[in-house]
């Protein structure tokens, strides 16, 4: 039994944010905000990522779904409506199908109940291979991963806000929030489709980005024999990270699909 870490806004219908693979509850405190003004926002920091709980465990997706759950349990929320991006839409997805009366409406966001190839490898070599006992300041992490990623600025700096300095008496220098380790070691279990056991019935919405190739047109089949009472729609303009590419869309996408009864 774990406690994820979290934060909570607003007041209202309850909201739970997942976000994906290297990402932390912080990657979605702008959405949670604006979404507070209407809802009880909770964004969740998923097993091994972020504040919450580090462990040596193997990863998988009935686990973190479970851990979800637990949370829920902990706060006393009976039902909510579910928000997951990429690796954390694969949990909200693996919920649904394992605890379907926790969800209200189930939300994905540029994630296909498929199993993936891979494709984030180079980061895992270039965040592994950056010695945190010499970093001296953010800016040597910066410029080390800006040339092992491409110049992809966005990428970094997403990265980068798993860096932090060690607050304990080892001398000081840097650390990583995620259990970098065990999600390499998972990897490829990461990669993996959810375990479907039957479809889930209540509304769900797939958010891609007009500009990503995570979901494509050919996945429709798969996603509406599992999800069935569905709805698609492209933010165009906006890559895999859709709620920083295109947030206003994004919200307006969400507000309206929430709301509607």
């Amino acid at each position: 039994m774990i406690e994820l870490n979290y934060k909570e806004f607003g007041q209202g219908e309850p909201i739970i944010i997942l976000h994906g693979l290297f990402g932390t509850l912080d990657n979605w405190q702008t959405i949670a905000k604006k979404l507070s003004e209407n809802y009880l926002v909770y964004i969740l920091d998923l097993r091994n990522h972020g504040k919450s709980p580090h462990t040596e465990g193997v990863l998988s997706y009935h686990l973190m779904a479970e851990d979800v759950a637990l949370f829920m349990q902990q706060n006393w929320i009976h039902s909510a409506h579910v928000i997951g991006h990429s690796m954390g839409g694969k949990v909200a997805m693996q919920m649904a199908i394992d605890n379907p009366d926790l969800i209200q409406k189930l939300i994905l966001i540029d994630i296909a109940p498929k199993q993936y190839s891979g494709g984030h490898e180079v980061i895992f070599e270039a965040l592994l291979n950056l010695d945190l006992t010499k970093l001296t300041d953010r800016k040597e992490a910066e410029v080390y991963l800006m040339n092992k990623l491409d110049n992809d600025a966005g990428t970094v700096q997403f990265l980068l806000k798993n860096l932090s300095r060690r607050l304990d008496n080892e001398g000081g220098g840097f650390e990583w929030k995620m259990n970098l380790s065990v999600l390499k070691r998972d990897y490829r279990i990461l990669m993996n489709n959810i375990d479907v056991t039957e479809s889930f019935e209540h509304e769900t919405l797939f958010i891609r980005g007009g500009n990503s190739n995570y979901v494509k047109d050919s996945d429709f089949e798969t996603i509406k024999a599992i999800f069935p009472n569905v709805k698609l729609e492209t933010i165009e303009g906006a890559g895999h990270w859709v709620h920083a590419d295109k947030p206003k869309e994004l919200l307006n996408i969400l507000h309206e699909f929430i709301l509607n009864k």
